[in-house]
């Protein structure tokens, strides 16, 4: 099981580590700075880190061996002359990097690819471990892309992104909103899925449109890559045939709203989530924090608090801020409020390693 926690946050990079059988912070990185997002690349061990510095645009860092270097960010081509271009509230869209959202190591029969999501919405892929990035230009261009709305962030994001672990040439991407994307060319080209979900924000004869689909984050078991489990903005939903169809699951308390999920690496019917109240409130059911787990695909689901707040609990846990390590055995995540746990036993329990730190975006075993 892996004992350590790269944790991104509003004011740093916060690093969980665990020694004598106990979690803390052991180490702090860009403190003072908006680290949005961190990828661990299972092939070589390098991390990469990305900054929002606000006025000063999105930076990358990779790490060495004594510390970070700055590599290259994504950067969207020039618009063409005359191109006109709006987003879902009708102002101009900048062709520009606005945040890293999703970062994934390639296949291991390719090494030094990376893929990077972004807002607005582009997809860049790196030959190089992130030296350079070349925008996916078949999905950048494609005719639907256009319709993409964008979710809490108002612009169109690309948040998840899967490679197949025996083709890598076989990608998927969600899009808030914009549905689930599919390539098996190495996205020279793309395909809809997503059949089956359904979207309660638009006029009702596109609430099954794919394209309409509001998904918080998409997971794929990598021993069992049929199964894939979406939590989105209204629901929960499970696929058995690679992303083509979901079934809606429903009745599970508190409630199947969201952002994250987490799958099981070797069981498909085993997934976790955080749930919350829908839109506009967007706080724990009760003001007690839990977790729900299926061990079924979705048939029943456990109420997992020990050791959580039970009242007065604020938290919301952000779609990347959920992490389960290699075994399955241990979990984390961390909240808006600050707050960071672990669980050893697949949920069961929870021990609190910090309620201190700054708003926390997204947490990745290490």
């Amino acid at each position: 099981m892996s004992d350590r926690l790269l944790v991104s946050t509003r004011k740093g990079l916060f690093t969980a580590g665990r020694r004598a059988g106990r979690w803390g912070i052991v180490k702090t990185e860009f403190l003072g700075d908006n680290v949005s997002l961190t990828l661990t690349d299972p092939r070589d061990g390098r991390h990469y880190a990305a900054l929002d510095h606000g006025h000063f645009g999105v930076k990358l860092h990779r790490s060495t061996a004594d510390g970070w270097e700055e590599i290259a960010a994504p950067a969207y081509p020039p618009k063409p002359e005359g191109h006109e271009e709006t987003d879902m509230w009708g102002r101009p869209l900048a062709w520009s990097t606005a945040r890293i959202w999703a970062l994934t190591a390639g296949g291991r029969d390719e090494p030094g690819v990376l893929w990077c999501g972004t807002l607005p919405g582009g997809l860049f892929v790196s030959k190089d471990h992130g030296a350079s990035w070349d925008i996916v230009r078949a999905l950048w261009e494609h005719p639907r892309r256009r319709n993409w709305m964008g979710g809490g962030a108002d612009l169109p994001g690309i948040h998840s992104i899967i490679v197949d672990p025996a083709n890598s040439s076989r990608v998927w991407v969600a899009v808030s909103t914009g549905g689930i994307w599919f390539t098996d060319d190495h996205g020279t080209s793309w395909s809809q899925r997503g059949e089956g979900m359904r979207a309660e924000h638009v006029p009702p004869e596109l609430a099954h449109d794919p394209i309409a689909q509001d998904v918080h984050c998409l997971v794929q078991c990598p021993t069992a890559i049929h199964r894939m489990w979406v939590q989105h903005h209204n629901g929960i939903f499970v696929s058995s045939d690679e992303g083509r169809t979901f079934r809606e699951i429903t009745g599970v308390d508190p409630s199947t709203f969201g952002f994250p999920v987490a799958v099981h690496p070797g069981d498909p019917d085993t997934a976790w989530f955080v749930p919350e109240i829908k839109d506009e409130r967007r706080i724990p059911v009760g003001g007690r924090l839990v977790v729900t787990r299926t061990r079924d695909g979705g048939k029943t689901f456990e109420t997992l608090f020990r050791g959580l707040p039970q009242e007065h609990a604020y938290d919301v846990v952000y779609r990347h801020a959920l992490a389960l390590d290699a075994t399955g055995n241990r979990l984390a995540f961390g909240s808006t409020t600050g707050g960071l746990w672990v669980s050893e036993d697949q949920g069961d329990s929870w021990t609190e390693v910090s309620h201190t730190l700054p708003p926390v975006y997204a947490v990745r075993f290490a």
